[in-house]
């Protein structure tokens, strides 16, 4: 049945790129791949394979990649993507000596990437299960590891008709997975070479939070900004007193009007945007998921007050407007810092982006409803320093909360970045492991 699924799937593929530039740009890079394996391999070197599916997956394995690269260079990396958002975005990486796509999952494919590679260790990331590639590395006596993976029970390697199809989980050496529940379920089909390490997500944002870039223009915005004081007296007691708990006191201080908006969709802008058109005592942030002309236009004309686009924009420009709005790549994990209130898009779509980027600044992270399978999302909304909408007024509330009362942004965000420096540390129980055998 797999190999009737792979075929089909080819011929699709091959279909679609008649039709999609990026289907035809992932045909043309798998194609690619074998010309640069053929310049780039060196028959005596020792090469750990890192396969990611697309741009996410890549920032789970980053921090091991980076951890292999620091203490063990004898070794070289070679990199494989499946998906164009993650290869065309990270083809220069520089941590990576070779790479490429992952050409398309037949046997044949299989036998020739690994003849040509020969890899000493390969590491899949989270969701990938390509049998034959598998197969082969089991065959071929190569250890094998996934990566921040996390299992559910409506998974097809847990259903009855999914049990041939499963067999592919025991071409593994080791699963390091994020939860228990994950754990259970492998136990479940047999599968006990498992350990709960969690998610290098969270090693990696705190990688990324250390080299954020400070951004001129972005602090001209912000300075502009009017500002929230916070301090012990709201936290007095309901009954009016004017003394606060020691545990319940903030420390004077005062936080910049300044809302950032990260990886927004359309649905996400219809709600934020209006809020804030009547509502211009906050300077507004929006980096936009997908950066086009279009989509950038559609944005500008929602907004009411004044809107300066982050490329043509000057630190005076910047310090007069009302919203900046990000039209470059690169940036977004960086801006969050100057937020006192983020907002991350997806959630009225196919899924929340990435929480963690923001929650590692120690701010609250808004976000919308469709966030019920990302862990971290949940983790979250848990400990207080997520808030889920469902609809425009939610986010009305919200704002208006956080407004008449600076000092719930305070303890949201607090909540939200303990939340992450607590899950912090998957890259290092995984590295032990390995190192142990």
């Amino acid at each position: 049945m797999y190999y009737i699924f792979i075929f089909l799937y080819n011929i699709g593929v091959w279909i679609a790129t008649f039709f999609s530039k990026k289907v035809r740009t992932m045909w043309r890079g798998e194609h690619e791949t074998w010309r640069i394996l053929e310049e780039k391999v060196e028959p005596e070197a020792e090469y750990i394979w890192v396969h990611a599916a697309s741009l996410g997956e890549f920032e789970q394995g980053r921090p091991i990649i980076e951890r292999f690269r620091r203490d063990y260079p004898q070794y070289k990396i070679l990199l494989t993507f499946f998906s164009p958002s993650g290869y065309e975005v990270r083809k220069n990486y520089p941590g990576a000596d070779i790479i490429c796509y992952l050409p398309i999952d037949t046997i044949g494919n299989a036998r020739r990437f690994l003849r040509t590679v020969r890899p000493v260790m390969a590491f899949f990331i989270k969701y990938e299960f390509w049998s034959n590639y598998l197969h082969v590395l089991k065959h071929r006596q190569v250890p094998l590891y996934s990566v921040s993976s996390i299992f559910r029970p409506n998974q097809i390697f847990f259903k009855w008709y999914g049990r041939g199809y499963g067999k592919v989980l025991n071409c593994f050496t080791h699963f390091f997975v994020q939860n228990e529940e994950s754990k259970q379920l492998l136990h479940g089909i047999g599968i006990d070479c498992v350990s709960v390490t969690g998610d290098t997500r969270f090693d990696r944002v705190l990688q990324i939070k250390e080299a954020a870039k400070q951004l001129p223009i972005v602090e001209a915005f912000v300075k502009g900004a009017g500002r929230l004081k916070v301090g012990a007296a709201e936290s007095a007691s309901a009954d009016g007193s004017d003394s606060a708990s020691a545990d319940n006191a903030v420390a004077l201080r005062e936080l910049p009007m300044v809302f950032v908006a990260g990886s927004s969709w359309p649905p996400d802008e219809d709600i934020f945007i209006p809020y804030f058109n009547q509502h211009k005592d906050w300077k507004v942030i929006i980096a936009p998921h997908v950066i086009g002309e279009d989509h950038l236009k559609q944005i500008i004309s929602k907004i009411e007050g004044k809107a300066v686009r982050y490329t043509q924009a000057t630190p005076e420009t910047a310090a007069e407007a009302n919203v900046l709005i990000i039209d470059c790549f690169g940036l977004l994990s960086s801006i969050y810092h100057y937020g006192s209130v983020t907002y991350v898009g997806g959630g009225f779509g196919v899924g929340i982006h990435n929480t963690l980027e923001a929650a590692v600044w120690g701010v609250p992270v808004i976000f919308g409803p469709n966030n019920k399978h990302f862990a971290e999302a949940q983790g979250l909304l848990r400990c207080g320093g997520g808030l889920e909408i469902n609809t425009s007024d939610d986010f009305e509330r919200i704002m208006q909360g956080f407004t008449e009362r600076p000092v719930d942004i305070v303890r949201a965000g607090e909540a939200a970045g303990k939340y992450v420096q607590s899950l912090c540390g998957a890259t290092e129980r995984i590295m032990r492991e390995i190192e142990s055998r």
